[in-house]
């Protein structure tokens, strides 16, 4: 016997009711966030918020009740005075195109189940490995689920590389280690764990005044690794630190990697972005040396999360760190096959996350890109300069990119009620919903943390938000 609730649940007329209902609420979301008197979020303790679905009734003539709800109980990333994490307001064509990824359902393991992003995703791999400047008859990556699994493929696949064993079949048979810097975000520690080396094998290079890797460094912890017995076998590069949004020294470290033959690898997240602005691009410097790369789509070019490039120079050795046999899958050929994406990837199914930048890419042109990093890279150093202008307020050190730390610090204040009074700042800003910025501590000191995401803030934003937190002292 059918099933009639089966038969409305994939009605063709609902689901464009329903849809429209939905795309007319996030329209009216869109265009909220240029209100003043918007907040960027409605502040609920966990408590409130997980008593609050628990006891939840949906209306089952229409689901618009529960978008609306949905909406109230989430930060309005496109508002102006969103300034919290690094996370782009997307562009909404490229949320219909994630829509479409999401009501297709095609799988991307191999090529037959998921034809157009596939094809899509090896023209969008070959351009941005271009601007790397890599050459794209031996350059290769694939999309991945987010910078962390980014990461850890990429020293999976320097591992690989490096070490003669087999791994796959006889574990790690020596003490391995990666070298990167104190600063770098933590998902590189945690792969590294995960790869079985231990904290030894996490070798953190000291950062020098302005939180970048002090390069000068690398052949001396090298050598006290190597005199411990460990192998260190990739310097990771952090494009930029996620605390402070410093870049570091990239050509040295490929001089460094170079010379001791060593994996070189660009944790770019954040800031590979930037190979798009003439303006900034300088930061990148030495890039194209990386034997990888690490860009986040949904950071700083403008797709919705989560969506991570992860490219590399030799395309041998994206096609070598998961090599096994599925035979259900995968059959081997001759040729390495670009277009049965699981050969390459942690994941057998992806969503077409392709299709969500490759829409901007077309429609609007990389333009779109260049004035979107430039635009934010620019408006980070405004902020600086206007936090340098206000008493009270202290710069943590000037911005390379859209991150800017700063702190409140009036006179007469010790380091413990300075660090106490920021993070009461700070939460009382979060509670209050007119802005969302975050919290980082340099040097044993609590710093406020803004990331500028969307392109719509401007000055008259900062010098509200530092009006606001004077006026919450």
């Amino acid at each position: 016997m059918k099933s009639k609730k089966l038969s409305q649940v994939y009605d063709p007329e609902k689901f464009k009711e329903f849809g429209h209902e939905l795309v007319d609420l996030l329209s009216q979301h869109l265009e909220e966030a240029n209100h003043e008197d918007t907040l960027v979020h409605q502040w609920k303790s966990p408590a409130e918020r997980l008593e609050f679905w628990q006891q939840y009734e949906l209306d089952k003539n229409s689901p618009k009740t529960f978008f609306q709800d949905i909406l109230k109980g989430s930060v309005n990333i496109h508002h102006a005075n969103y300034m919290g994490h690094q996370v782009s307001p997307p562009a909404p064509l490229g949320a219909l195109a994630s829509l479409m990824s999401s009501t297709l359902n095609n799988g991307m393991a191999i090529y037959e189940m998921g034809a157009a992003g596939t094809a899509i995703e090896k023209i969008v791999i070959d351009d941005l490995n271009k601007r790397i400047g890599y050459d794209i008859n031996s350059s290769d990556g694939y999309i991945t689920h987010g910078g962390t699994l980014a990461n850890l493929t990429a020293l999976l696949s320097a591992r690989r590389a490096m070490v003669e064993a087999d791994i796959w079949e006889e574990g790690n048979t020596e003490k391995l280690g990666i070298m990167v810097s104190s600063e770098a975000h933590y998902c590189v520690d945690r792969a590294v764990r995960i790869m079985g080396m231990g904290s030894a094998g996490m070798i953190k290079i000291p950062v020098g005044e302005n939180y970048t890797m002090k390069t000068e460094l690398l052949n001396e912890y090298y050598e006290k690794a190597k005199s411990e017995g460990i192998r260190v076998i990739a310097v990771v590069g952090s494009a930029p630190s996620t605390s402070t949004g410093m870049y570091d020294d990239l050509g040295a470290i490929a001089d460094f990697c170079e010379d001791k033959k060593l994996w070189f690898h660009v944790d770019g997240a954040h800031g590979g972005a930037a190979i798009f602005s003439e303006k900034y691009k300088h930061y990148l410097k030495g890039i194209h040396k990386a034997d990888s790369v690490v860009i986040d789509g949904h950071k700083m070019l403008m797709t919705p999360t989560i969506m991570t490039f992860l490219l590399f120079k030799d395309k041998n050795h994206s096609y070598a760190t998961f090599s096994q046999k599925a035979q259900y899958l995968l059959s081997k050929t001759e040729e390495e096959q670009w277009y049965n994406i699981a050969i390459k990837s942690f994941e057998c199914t992806k969503r077409m996350m392709s299709i969500q930048f490759y829409i901007l890419l077309k429609f609007y042109g990389e333009e779109i890109f260049e004035e979107y990093v430039t635009t934010l890279y620019d408006l980070g150093k405004e902020l600086a300069s206007i936090i340098s202008q206000r008493n009270d307020f202290e710069l943590a050190l000037e911005p390379d990119t859209n991150i800017v730390c700063f702190r409140y610090n009036p006179q007469g204040k010790t380091q413990d009620e300075l660090n106490e009074l920021n993070k009461r700042l700070r939460s009382d800003l979060l509670e209050q919903g007119k802005f969302y910025i975050v919290q980082t501590t340099l040097n044993g000191n609590v710093f406020m943390r803004t990331t500028i995401m969307n392109p719509k803030t401007t000055s008259k934003n900062f010098n509200l938000l530092l009006d606001e937190i004077e006026g919450l002292v």
